[in-house]
């Protein structure tokens, strides 16, 4: 098994389109790339812990790609949105790929690099790609969150 991170914005649809992938066996949501030991909900929503909610994706490189995940996460946010998600704002709503191998960070540069060159953007790409530090993981009622309330999806297109 593999794992990866990804921040795109409020952590419940990003979770919920990562868990649809075959290969993906587990995700959990939670806080990274901040400063804070242990922050609760409350402490990341204060946009003062440096902490962006995330998704930590547990995977079968057999099984799924890490590309593969790359292009879900391109594709269920928009990544041209500094510091927000819709009517989300602050900075833990920022899109982030927290790599945790270089192979994961060559492939992440090189994804972005392709995007960006595609044409298909009319603003900047604001992505962040950055070693994965300390993962802490949010609060059992915020893991599935829609899918505990049959929801499919929350994330904006």
């Amino acid at each position: 098994m593999a794992k990866a991170t990804f921040a795109a914005g409020c952590f419940w649809g990003v979770e919920a389109a990562f868990r649809q992938i075959p290969g993906v066996s587990s995700t959990r949501v939670g806080y990274t790339g901040g400063e804070l030991k242990n922050p609760t909900y409350q402490q990341v929503c204060s946009d003062r812990t440096g902490h962006a909610e995330a998704v930590e994706v547990e995977y079968d490189p057999a099984k799924v790609k890490y590309d593969d995940l790359l292009q879900a996460f391109w594709e269920n946010h928009d990544a041209t949105q500094l510091n927000r998600q819709g009517p989300d704002s602050g900075t833990q709503y920022r899109s982030a790929i927290f790599y945790h191998s270089p192979e994961q960070e060559q492939a992440a540069r090189k994804s972005k690099s392709e995007l960006e060159k595609s044409g298909n953007f009319s603003r900047p790409i604001v992505t962040q790609i950055v070693p994965a530090v300390t993962f802490y993981e949010a609060e059992d009622y915020h893991q599935q969150y829609l899918e505990k309330r049959g929801l499919a999806t929350c994330h904006i297109q």
